[in-house]
């Protein structure tokens, strides 16, 4: 396909993004814009909880006077995945689950909710201040992963229909 052919393919196929209605969730009276600053997560309780919360705030902004209030909470087990031939766990996944809750702050009504399941891995073969920390930067991950997917799910949830 030539260069010029896919400038072409691109350009139809914004037109045709454009022409269904398809507005940016962080657009003025999108769901996305709906939440900056205005979520109030529950106050965190383990590190997984903090780290999330953190994550989420990164994502939303501290609020200042929030509309909704996040619920969550956060379960997590570990699983061993490699062993070598002398018997040792050299591998481990990190299994979290995620359920959440949005409610709006002035009528008390749930506006959203959910679940979200994931995983991350480390390694377990190095020394044991390595495995210590490969451990804690896969639970960072993890959590940075349930950020990301129930901000855009509450997103999707606030979006008006049509846009």
């Amino acid at each position: 396909m030539s260069l010029f052919n896919r400038r072409l393919f691109c350009l139809t196929g914004l037109a045709a993004l454009a022409g269904c209605g398809f507005s940016p969730v962080y657009a003025p009276g999108g769901g996305g814009a709906m939440l900056l600053d205005s979520v109030r997560l529950d106050d965190p309780k383990t590190r997984a909880d903090f780290l999330f919360v953190r994550t989420m705030e990164e994502r939303l902004g501290r609020p200042t006077d929030p509309a909704y209030a996040l619920s969550y909470a956060i379960t997590l087990r570990e699983e061993a995945i490699a062993i070598s031939a002398a018997g040792i766990n050299t591998r481990y996944n990190i299994i979290g689950s995620l359920t959440y809750a949005l409610r709006d702050l002035s009528t008390g009504a749930v506006v959203t909710s959910g679940k979200s399941r994931n995983f991350t891995g480390y390694s377990a073969s190095g020394t044991t201040v390595a495995t210590q920390a490969a451990q804690r930067e896969a639970r960072a991950r993890l959590m940075t992963i349930f950020a990301d997917d129930v901000t855009t799910r509450l997103a999707a949830a606030l979006t008006p229909p049509g846009s």
